[in-house]
């Protein structure tokens, strides 16, 4: 059942593949991912520099590793985590720029892979692309159909929300439009329950997941975005664009004191400790929570615009992809790391039961997922669903987008300049 909810969120979700990802007659050049422990023959240990930015799965994935490690002694894996609050991005190209260019790294696709397209080697051709799913190939598909990266898995977002302090304040029914999120948030008020955990210290909580949702709105995300470049579309008398001011405002208006200062870890620690009712983030912090409230009872609900039926969905896609500097003098090395991670039952068991990801493969169950997992799933399969956009932006307009949210909530602009600032980042970026 679970391998065919899987395959209902690829149907779902694969919307704009680009023509010819798919590829025939695939050769490995990689060595055996069931662990031929010589790699390649030689008693030389080589070390893989293995860069990344999902801190909540530092610790399993160090220990993943480990495992790595022990049926490959000859090789060993320098893991770097640099997330959170961090700018991963821009570490990245610091690492780059000093010569200290990592073998394996994040890429987010789309507009981020013509921009590091010179540096990634082509996997089109490794074991695993066989068993990837049609919408893990999307984002790292070129136009000549080649694949550059493999998906670290499937994520969703939205507000999640703690369905005990719900059940507390008399709320039956999940909300699913605007006016049943205010009614929500009042009743929550009425019974000393503040509803949100803002963080909006962190500027991809609000530049590029909750900005996500108007874009992601549009009757068609990919042409609105291109009618922003060509200047056909504005930012400025967008329906979908002035309905986001409503979400600010609630959010902020029933939310925890100083949002501004609020980071990532707080805003999570506020929501797993029962002094939030809802949180404005995705599955990737199931981990985190569990840590703190082993019994958090919780779901997802959507980020509503309007009372709209389709403001009832909730993003969901791919949310990087792991790549490899084509320049790298351990290459195979690399190769065979990613195939393991995804082919051998180690990678699996780490993939699933320890990360508690939604795999982007046909080949693995999505077995001990949390409660956020499953309600993601359950979104995907109703078709509640819409598309994550933010790489289809130009590059490092997601920062300024943030900044001009935050000077909106801090009073010092009108939400009409806060419109005006997002049309005149974009075009200067475009």
């Amino acid at each position: 059942m679970k391998r065919f909810l899987l395959l209902c969120v690829s149907m779902l979700l694969a919307v704009g593949i680009i023509a010819g990802c798919s590829s025939n007659n695939k050769e490995s050049s990689s060595s055996d991912a069931g662990g031929n422990s010589d790699s390649g023959g030689s008693d030389e240990v080589v070390t893989l520099n293995f860069f990344q930015f999902k801190v909540e799965i530092a610790d399993q994935l160090q220990e993943m590793l480990k495992e790595f490690e022990a049926e490959h002694p000859n090789i060993k894996v320098k893991l770097e985590t640099v997330g959170g609050g961090a700018d991963y991005g821009a570490a990245l190209k610091a690492k780059f720029a000093s010569g200290e260019k990592p073998d394996i790294f994040n890429n987010g696709g789309f507009n981020e892979l013509e921009l590091w397209k010179e540096h990634l080697a082509d996997l089109s051709n490794e074991p695993w692309v066989d068993h990837l799913l049609p919408i893990g190939k999307v984002p790292m598909t070129d136009a000549d159909g080649n694949l550059y990266g493999m998906p670290v898995n499937l994520e969703g977002y939205g507000f999640a929300y703690n369905q005990d302090l719900f059940e507390q304040a008399g709320i039956t029914e999940v909300p699913t439009t605007m006016s049943e999120l205010q009614e929500a948030v009042e009743k929550l008020e009425e019974n000393g329950i503040t509803a949100f955990a803002a963080g909006y210290g962190e500027w991809w909580v609000i530049g590029q997941h909750l900005l996500n949702i108007p874009f992601a709105q549009q009757d068609d995300p990919a042409a609105f975005i291109e009618g922003l470049s060509e200047g056909t579309e504005t930012f400025v008398g967008n329906k979908h664009f002035e309905e986001f001011k409503q979400v600010i405002d609630t959010e902020i208006g029933y939310g925890n004191t100083n949002p501004l200062t609020t980071d990532y870890n707080t805003q999570v620690t506020l929501f797993a400790s029962g002094e939030a009712a809802m949180i404005q983030q995705g599955n990737w912090t199931e981990n985190m929570i569990y840590q703190i409230n082993p019994d958090m009872n919780m779901a997802f609900l959507p980020i509503p615009l309007n009372d709209e039926a389709e403001a009832n969905a909730i993003p969901v896609g791919v949310p990087n992809n792991w790549a490899i500097n084509k320049n790298s003098e351990n290459l195979e090395e690399a190769k065979l790391l990613l195939d393991w991670m995804v082919s051998s039952e180690t990678g699996q068991r780490y993939m699933t039961e320890e990360f508690a990801f939604i795999p982007a493969f046909d080949n693995i169950e999505p077995a001990g997922l949390g409660a956020l997992g499953e309600s993601i799933l359950e979104y995907s399969v109703a078709e509640q669903t819409i598309p994550w956009t933010w790489f289809m932006w130009p590059d490092g307009a997601n920062q300024d987008f943030a900044a001009a949210i935050q000077e909106y909530v801090a009073g010092q602009i009108e939400y009409e300049e806060v419109l005006e600032k997002f049309q005149a980042t974009w075009d200067n970026l475009k």
